[in-house]
This record gives structure tokens, C-alpha cells and sequence, in this order.
């Protein structure tokens, strides 16, 4: 994976393709500033150097039947690094675990788990989260709402780019 240095080109590249990765490499090239070709090789240099993970829809959850979000914290009974592998590793297996952060601190992942209603949660809380191997607590928020969902990071990009061919 090669480093790209990023200019303001590529941070505006960046930030378009962030806000909306159905834009077309004409409409994202304009945006830039620069020509189509060009762009398209800067979108594939990003892409392979490692600032592009992939793309997705970004879908609504309860128009998908999936009407709660929790957040558990869980804490485990050894931070041994095989015992955390292999939590990450059974993590991964469970599709409605949408999101698990490894945090410092008094709790060892933070998990964003998507359910259809509070009973469904419930049961995987029960039959599956707490009965996984050096699970040994969790502690679930119910989210009421999202104010705020943005992917990505913050990037700079009110930078005039104009004028500027690589």
C-alpha cells in the first residue's frame, strides 16, 4: 500500500466522495477542478494507498425492520491479546453487531448492535453476548435517537481547488 501525500485536490476528492460515493468521476473532476481522466487515477491512488476502504449505501434501519439500537459495553474477563482476538474474531461472526470499538479504560469493546425490537436484543444478550467465552459483563444503552450520523472524518475541503491540473 503506497503513501499518497494529499493536496487540496485529493482532500476535495476526499470529502465529495465521502458526502456521496454515487458521484460520477465527470461531476467529482468538476467539483475538483481538474479533468476526468486525471481524477479517476487520483480516486484509484487513494483507493490503493488505503484512504478509500470501499463504498455503501447508507440504508434506514427501521425502514429495514430493525427499530433498536443499543450500545453495549463489555467487559471481559481477561485483556490477554489472544482474548481479545478472539472476541474481536466472534464479533465479526454477528451480523446485527454493527460497529465494536476496543476502548481503554473500565470497559474493554463498545459494540453498536442493531435489533428489531427490544425482545430480539434481549435474546441475543442472553443466549449469545453474555454466554460468549470471557464475557464477563455488559452494560446496554438504548438509544433513543441519532441526531447526528455522518461517516468518515472531518475534511477540509473549502479550499478553492480550481485551475490546478496533476
Amino acid at each position: 500500500m503506497q503513501r499518497v501525500k494529499l493536496d487540496r485536490i485529493d482532500r476535495h476528492i476526499l470529502h465529495d466522495l465521502q458526502t456521496d460515493g454515487r458521484i460520477t468521476n465527470v461531476e467529482l473532476a468538476r467539483r475538483a477542478g481538474i479533468s476526468a481522466p486525471p481524477c479517476l487515477r487520483r480516486v484509484r491512488a487513494l483507493e490503493e494507498a488505503g484512504y478509500i476502504r470501499g463504498y455503501h449505501a447508507d440504508l434506514e434501519p427501521k425502514a429495514l425492520g430493525f427499530n433498536v439500537t443499543v450500545f453495549a459495553q463489555v467487559g471481559l474477563g481477561s485483556q490477554a491479546e489472544p482474548d481479545l482476538e478472539a472476541f474481536e474474531d466472534l464479533v465479526r461472526q454477528w451480523p446485527n453487531v454493527r460497529e465494536c470499538h476496543m476502548l481503554a479504560g473500565e470497559t474493554d469493546f463498545l459494540l453498536k448492535i442493531v435489533a428489531e425490537d427490544w425482545d430480539a436484543y434481549q435474546r441475543f444478550l442472553t443466549t449469545t453476548l453474555t454466554t460468549a467465552p470471557n464475557v464477563s459483563h455488559v452494560k446496554s444503552a438504548l438509544s433513543i435517537r441519532a441526531t447526528k450520523s455522518e461517516p468518515g472524518v472531518p475534511i477540509a475541503s473549502d479550499e478553492p481547488v480550481g485551475g490546478e491540473v496533476p
